[in-house]
């Protein structure tokens, strides 16, 4: 009983989905290598909604569920999936691995912001905005980096605020999902929201880039299969968090710290044209102690209620 409690922990939890993004910066840079942003997001989350729907349990019953609920699943398809994942994809074709590592790691941050002004109950106290300001601090001093404004980054900056954007519009989906989707099944949510932003990326690249149907080499499907599976599971885990009871958008998000650390990790060992800059690792830690001073806060305020 107590292993299972352990594993249903929502510390536990929330740690093994950023874990998992953290390591989709890698697959995406290597999917990139052979196809357009819009059209590899698109399928790639249309193949993760389509993975989750056989183990839900009882699909008439959930159907039915999904068609009462169809306007929440439309509105977080559009901002969870289409919306923030075109900013993602764009984003990060413009800028290296580890750094949109990095900038999505500030997601946090900009969370706490759009909680403070959407919620009556996750307010900004002084201390958390100066956090807030210090983690803004290590994303400046990582867009300043001049190692990373190379020939092979023209349009670094575009890519930097398309990622912050990103962050942006992400903070505004957690909010709605633990606000309006409380009635649906993680599973449910999750999977038909995929499915249907995934459907709108992927219609949506046909406008925008040229659509081309060939044979592609084996690490493409290799990074295609496990970005749609970390999907799947990661996004998942997240609903399903997001609408436990008492459990705040700005407190879930703080765990996310581990997402920008690890996919900076992997980009460095695994793509060989990236590298550790100082500037890097300077900003990379001001936003982990932003972070972890802001986790800290909410295991004391924890532990005065109790």
């Amino acid at each position: 009983m107590k292993q299972n409690h352990f594993f249903n922990n929502t510390i536990f939890l929330a740690i093994v989905a950023c874990f998992l993004w953290s390591t989709a910066f890698v697959g995406i840079k290597i999917g990139l290598r052979y196809t357009t942003p819009l059209q590899f997001a698109g399928i790639r989350f249309f193949l993760s909604g389509l993975m989750i729907l056989p183990f839900v349990q009882n699909f008439p019953a959930k159907w039915k569920i999904a068609k009462a609920h169809w306007k929440i699943i439309i509105l977080v398809a559009l901002l969870q999936t289409t919306l923030v994942y075109a900013l993602f994809y764009t984003g990060l074709e413009k800028v290296p691995a580890s750094l949109g590592a990095m900038l999505i790691g500030a997601g946090p941050l900009f969370a706490s912001l759009v909680a403070h002004f959407m919620t009556s109950d996750d307010k900004l106290s002084k201390r958390k905005t100066s956090i807030i300001f210090l983690g803004m601090l290590g994303v400046a001093i990582i867009s300043l980096n001049k190692e990373n404004a190379s020939m092979h980054y023209p349009l670094l900056w575009l890519g930097i605020v398309l990622l912050l954007f990103n962050n942006i519009i992400g903070g505004i989906g957690n909010v709605v999902i633990s606000k309006y989707g409380k009635g649906l099944p993680p599973m449910v949510l999750s999977s038909f929201s995929l499915v249907v932003g995934g459907a709108a990326l992927f219609i949506i690249s046909l406008f925008f880039e040229k659509f081309e149907w060939k044979i592609y080499p084996k690490e493409y499907y290799l990074s295609l299969a496990w970005l749609s599976f970390l999907s799947a599971a990661a996004i998942t885990i997240w609903f399903s968090l997001l609408k436990r009871p008492g459990v705040k958008v700005s407190d879930l998000n703080t765990w996310k710290f581990i997402t920008p650390v690890l996919g900076a990790i992997l980009s460095w060992i695994i793509l060989p044209d990236e590298y550790p800059t100082f500037l890097a690792i300077v900003g990379m830690c001001i936003i982990a102690i932003a972070l972890i001073l802001l986790n800290t806060q909410i295991v004391k305020k924890k532990k005065s209620i109790s």
